[in-house]
């Protein structure tokens, strides 16, 4: 018999439903919805997708979910799997409860995966970091212990999924939450250890007084291309969902000298897996300390509306200020329509607080350092100025201090010592002062 890993390796052939309630609440097409639905099953590269379709729900059925009709309809497109040749994972786009997931798990002779199962299955596809890893376990444990339905012991494994794909099959109720239990709990420890080692980075970083400006926006809005294009970075960019998951960081100088600290963060998503959120807060957190946020939109997606009221939620979820600065770039014109793209150039013109950027071509990108360098100022109340200073030949630690900021544009010796010119912000000045 092969191993649970070689199992994996395999692509599973998947079909993808979205349920659509008809829910005049609902923003999203549902269409539309069934398209990210898709690309989120595309981001795992063990699955491939053999159909997708939008399914009408009037009233969901407490046990079943699908009406007896569809799930006959939906079992011909199965029929074939005992050929080798059918689906063997049905994705449902929508929570799923673990009644529903058994009853339709017998009818159908298919694994179902609901749309939180398969978040879940790609940010642990994705973690790098230990800290990323730790949380997706800790996540996908709580949401696993709600269900009961999968072994969890698969998930001793730092990466390669979570087996709620390709786990293996049911164990005893007790037995599984007994053991999930005291997994979670190990779970907690190491990631303390891993925070408190984090948080003393942080502290260490805090001492350098760059403002943080953070990356946030919908999945697949450009924010990585986006980072990439600013600071000559090389992280991930696809056009994939959920390319970015561990946080990246990286220093970078405004137009006026300024330097600032980007962080580029995971992609949010409409209907995000509570778990997630809460699991996440702690890598969220440049986010939260931010001075100022990027909020990146994929202009051209024809719900672009829709994905900022998601994001503009998420944001409120974990608590972010409102009184924090923010700037609303538009990625990816160069997608639209010559007549689309000059109304929207128009729009950003007289727009406060907006900036119409290609992150792919480079468009606009000038213009959003000035704004950003601009509504920092204002922000910090922190001009940047210019000044001259006089030290003297003993006065080397206070040299390399201006060095290590990154203050001096010019410097010549004197009779005495050195001669700077700097330009830096206020703070930075009273700072030097006080040395």
């Amino acid at each position: 018999m092969s191993d649970n890993n070689e199992t994996r390796a395999l692509p599973t052939r998947a079909y993808v439903l979205h349920p659509d309630l008809g829910n005049s609440r609902t923003r999203r097409s549902p269409e539309l919805a069934l398209e990210e639905a898709v690309a989120l099953a595309h981001a795992l590269p063990a699955i491939t997708v053999e159909g997708a379709e939008v399914v009408r729900l009037r009233t969901p059925e407490a046990g079943m979910l699908f009406s007896k009709g569809k799930r006959e309809e939906v079992a011909q497109h199965l029929k074939a799997v005992a050929d080798g040749e059918g689906a063997e994972l049905v994705l449902i786009d929508g929570p799923v409860t673990p009644v529903q997931q058994r009853n339709l798990e017998k009818e159908w002779g298919v694994k179902i995966l609901d749309r939180t199962g398969l978040i879940l299955e790609i940010f642990a596809d994705r973690a790098q970091t230990r800290e990323g890893v730790l949380q997706v376990e800790l996540a996908a444990l709580a949401y696993q212990r709600t269900r009961l339905v999968r072994a969890w012991t698969h998930l001793e494994r730092q990466r390669g999924g979570l087996g709620f794909v390709g786990g293996p099959g049911e164990t005893q109720i007790e037995a599984d939450r007994r053991a999930i239990d005291e997994q979670m709990t190990r779970l907690r420890r190491q990631l303390e250890k891993v925070v408190r080692t984090r948080e003393l980075h942080r502290r260490s970083r805090a001492k350098v007084p760059y403002p943080i400006v953070a990356l946030v926006g919908y999945t697949n809005a450009g924010k990585s291309t986006l980072f990439n294009k600013l600071t000559g970075a090389e992280v991930v960019a696809k056009d994939q969902l959920f390319a970015t998951l561990d946080p990246t960081m990286r220093q970078m100088r405004l137009p006026s000298g300024r330097r600032v600290i980007l962080s580029d963060t995971v992609g949010f998503i409409s209907d995000l897996p509570h778990e997630l959120v809460a699991a996440f807060r702690a890598t969220l957190e440049e986010v939260l300390e931010a001075d100022l946020i990027l909020h990146v939109r994929d202009i051209s997606h024809p719900e672009t509306e829709e994905q900022a009221g998601d994001v503009g939620e998420i944001l409120d979820g974990l608590g972010v200020d409102e009184d924090v600065a923010l700037i609303e770039v538009w990625n990816k014109i160069d997608a639209l329509g010559p007549e689309t793209r000059a109304a929207l150039l128009r729009t950003d013109a007289r727009t406060e607080g907006v900036q119409a950027v290609s992150a792919l071509s480079g468009e606009g990108i000038d213009a959003l350092l000035q704004t950003v360098d601009s509504v920092l100022t204002k922000a910090l109340d922190d001009p940047i100025h210019d000044s001259v200073v006089e030290l003297s030949h003993g006065d080397g630690r206070r040299r390399a201090w201006l060095h290590e900021q990154g203050v001096v544009t010019s410097e010549r010796p004197t009779a005495s010592g050195v001669r700077l010119q700097v330009r830096w912000t206020e703070r930075q000045e009273n700072t030097f002062n006080a040395l």
